[in-house]
């Protein structure tokens, strides 16, 4: 299913929650109606039609596909997007490993994974991507996969964290590629140095802000 988030000044945000995993897969809207998705994780039919309806009942023209990481529950979709709108994701060079592993263990976990082609554009830490008159700023965020990335807007202050921070809990470091100091590191000197009010947007569950986390967080807080 879906949930309206908010409005925000100059990007719409939308999250669509998919698969097993209860998957967060972000569409984020500019005022010219051009979408961008971020961590496709729809599988079952159902959800590619729910994807659609939705950008055909808002004339939302599907333009890019970022990813945060590539864990299984965050491309299973991928496929289905580059097939029906063309678009090839850009993710971290060195999550490029984990992207081409999914095929090897996507079965152990009840999926059929559908390949899609390898990303080409590679994404930079501190690259800043142009959607108009918007931008997303690219922080690398090490610990949870190897080349997991944050995606933060500085003018209207969120960030889609993929599995690195969540509300009141850090994304697991005990898959391949996973280091739990890296991840510890990566939270402290990247997310904690965004503003408190900073919304955080992340791979699962709902959303929290960096002041919050920074207090409570059990896990690592200042």
């Amino acid at each position: 299913m879906y949930k309206f988030l908010s409005f925000l000044f100059m990007f719409q945000i939308k999250t669509f929650t998919f698969n097993p995993f209860q998957e967060n897969t972000y569409l984020l809207t500019t005022e010219q109606n051009e979408g961008i998705l971020i961590d496709p994780g729809n599988y079952e039919q159902s959800e590619h039609q729910e994807l659609e309806q939705y950008l055909n009942e808002n004339n939302i023209t599907l333009k890019y596909l970022l990813n945060t990481h590539a864990h299984v529950d965050h491309v299973l979709g991928y496929e289905y997007v580059n097939r029906t709108f063309g678009l090839t994701t850009r993710l971290h060079a060195e999550e490029l490993p984990v992207f081409r592993a999914v095929k090897t263990y996507a079965s152990n976990y009840g999926f059929v994974f559908q390949e899609g082609p390898e990303p080409t554009e590679l994404l930079e830490d501190g690259q800043v991507l142009h959607f108009g008159g918007n931008e997303l700023e690219v922080l690398f965020c090490p610990g949870h996969s190897p080349g997991s990335v944050v995606f933060y807007c500085k003018a209207q202050q969120f960030a889609i964290a993929g599995d690195v921070l969540f509300y009141r809990s850090i994304g697991r470091t005990d898959l391949p590629g996973g280091d739990h100091a890296t991840l510890l590191r990566s939270i402290k000197t990247k997310m904690y140095a965004l503003p408190n009010e900073t919304i955080v947007h992340s791979g699962h569950g709902p959303q929290t802000t960096i002041g919050s986390e920074k207090i409570y967080n059990p896990f690592v807080n200042e």
